[in-house]
């Protein structure tokens, strides 16, 4: 029995990684077939574009059809703008809540600490007519601000930066204050530079998800001008110049997302480290 069980204990561990190296490689196909067919020539037929091997000599031909098919340069200055400006304001909405929730102590904070996250439980897709409505009310639809508002307040941001802050020594607080620092002071020159790992943490997740955006901003952006990375080739895939030209669609969809790969490549050690010292208890 001890012999059987000592087998089973040894077996799981090896099963698991077998299992994880198969999700990832299942993972991977869609990614794989997409740099195949970004860099193979056009003239090898539909047939050919289903090919996960490159059987020929690579080619830029499908990034320069689709660089000058799509306004590219435009989407790529409309989505900097949106991502930067949603992640500006959360760094201070967030921080301001945060400092909130972890330092001053006010009557029922730790129940309005509780309702704040219950918007995490929402799901985003629900939220979508509310918001529709409210923007176009504010006067902002069809602009990037529209885009950008309702992500102006975070709920994991603020959790985050909460955890963050009650794990640094309130007797530098004490010092501060006794030197005669305000409350902007301490957040400014204590908490947020002893939380910049929780900082690039959450700055990698909100540029990778607001980056992905599609469903919103194509509810919310109507004109060509305001398009952002996703939208802007969806319309691209979507119309005459890429309907069947699927090394074009697949060029156009590694342009969108080769900004964030550069990211991750130059930044991973970063990206894991950050949440591993991010103040998560």
């Amino acid at each position: 029995m001890s012999r059987r069980r000592f087998d089973l204990d040894d077996l799981w561990p090896r099963f698991g990684r077998v299992a994880v190296i198969a999700a990832a490689v299942l993972w991977t196909v869609p990614f794989i077939w997409m740099i195949v067919s970004a860099f193979r020539p056009s003239d090898q037929g539909a047939a050919a574009m289903a090919s996960l091997i490159p059987d020929y000599r690579p080619t830029l031909d499908n990034f320069r059809e689709a660089w000058a098919d799509a306004n590219f340069p435009l989407y790529y200055l409309n989505t900097t703008i949106m991502v930067a400006g949603i992640l500006a304001v959360q760094i201070v909405t967030m921080s301001l809540a945060a400092y909130a929730f972890a330092r001053v102590k006010f009557p029922g904070r730790t129940v309005f600490f509780y309702l704040f996250l219950a918007q995490l439980m929402l799901v985003p897709i629900a939220l979508l007519v509310p918001n529709l409505a409210t923007v176009a009310r504010l006067g902002l639809y069809d602009t990037l601000l529209g885009v950008m508002a309702p992500y102006f307040a975070t709920a994991f941001g603020t959790f985050l930066m909460r955890q963050a802050f009650r794990t640094i020594p309130t007797e530098l607080e004490e010092a501060a204050v006794l030197d005669g620092a305000r409350w902007w002071h301490l957040i400014r020159y204590i908490y947020l530079p002893l939380s910049k790992p929780a900082l690039i943490a959450f700055a990698i997740v909100s540029v990778s998800a607001h980056w992905n955006e599609f469903l919103w901003p194509l509810m919310v952006i109507n004109s060509p001008d305001n398009r952002p990375l996703t939208v802007g080739l969806a319309m691209f895939t979507m119309g005459a110049e890429g309907a069947q030209a699927w090394g074009v669609n697949a060029a156009g969809t590694f342009l969108v997302i080769a900004p964030l790969l550069i990211c991750f490549a130059l930044f991973q050690r970063r990206f894991i480290n950050s949440f591993v010292t991010s103040g998560l208890k």
